[in-house]
């Protein structure tokens, strides 16, 4: 063997224990950021559902009123609200974010709207627009 010749050093195929480590980690930040989107999506979906809950409950309301020929305030109760063939408009609806409904007591002045949900005011389940239901 010449001085100016090194030996040859096979090498083994694989990966190494820091490349393995890399991959784990880069997997685990797009997992990471799929939960964030996810939560983003379903938080949009509930307050979605949300505010279609409030709308279809102003409209059950605004019909009760048109077929029982009532007054703006007056007197209503949600075990109240049906059609003049007995079937009911409003069934109380449930939030999907786990907020609660309050409804009012008389029939509401147009742009004002009969329920609200409590999540109103940390998650933004006021719709807009509502002037015209």
């Amino acid at each position: 063997m010449k001085l100016t010749q090194t030996p040859s050093i096979k090498r083994k195929s694989g990966m190494t224990l820091l490349e393995l480590t890399v991959v784990i980690l880069v997997l685990l930040s797009l997992i990471a950021i799929l939960f964030v989107g996810a939560r983003a999506w379903k938080k949009g979906s509930d307050r979605a559902a949300c505010i279609l809950n409030i709308r279809n409950v102003q409209q059950a309301v605004r019909g009760h009123q048109n077929m029982n020929n009532l007054a703006l305030a007056a007197t209503l109760a949600p075990a109240t609200i049906y059609s003049a063939d007995g079937s009911a408009y409003l069934k109380t609806p449930a939030c999907p974010a786990g907020g609660t409904y309050t409804p009012g007591s008389t029939v509401p002045s147009y742009g004002v709207l009969y329920i609200s949900c409590s999540l109103s005011t940390s998650d933004n389940h006021v719709p807009t627009g509502y002037g015209d239901w």
